[in-house]
């Protein structure tokens, strides 16, 4: 939710789009929630702000979600000044993602900066997709907790409130989300 405020902020959006995974092809998540619960708790940590709005492109597309046919679709329906938000240690594994060249086509990127993950390593990888002049660095006030150390945090019945929003916080306990 702070990467979604600051890119807001630093780059002057009107809204910006979550779009909670289907299916993911990279990932195998052991204590993935499901796509249902996922969009759930998106909806849950939108509902704050207006300029927050939630798809359902991936949820309900079958198979693998991947990024470039997520972008078509929305550049389809007449999305044409696309920019898509990611951390610095996604945007260093892009090459390896299905199709990068067309993600950078379609969108222009905005890379949140993360420890541990140097500029030069971020710049190395968008030259190498053409993509320099289409990206940009936020600035992101640094957190000492992660999405994989709030599942775990979730997992071992610590608090989450204020690791995540309040109510998705709420979801997560009453459901038991990442405790089956």
């Amino acid at each position: 939710m702070a990467l979604a405020q600051e890119a807001l902020w630093q780059l002057d959006l009107d809204r910006v789009l979550f779009v909670p995974t289907g299916q993911a092809p990279h990932k195998r998540i052991l204590d993935d929630p499901g796509r249902e619960l996922r969009l759930a708790m998106t909806r849950l940590a939108a509902t704050d702000d207006e300029r927050f709005v939630v798809s359902t492109l991936e949820i309900e597309r079958e198979g693998p979600s991947y990024t470039y046919e997520t972008l078509e679709e929305l550049a389809q329906q007449g999305d044409d000044s696309l920019v898509f938000v990611m951390g610095a240690d996604a945007a260093v594994g892009l090459e390896s993602w299905r199709n990068p060249e067309r993600v950078v086509e379609l969108a222009k990127l905005a890379i949140a900066r993360r420890a541990g993950i140097s500029e030069a390593d971020v710049v190395s990888v968008l030259r190498s997709l053409g993509a320099e002049g289409r990206a940009e660095m936020l600035e992101m006030p640094e957190f000492g907790i992660s999405s994989s150390a709030a599942r775990e945090r979730a997992k071992a019945g610590r608090p989450l409130r204020y690791v995540v929003p309040e109510q998705v916080a709420r979801f997560i306990e009453e459901k038991w989300v990442y405790s089956r």
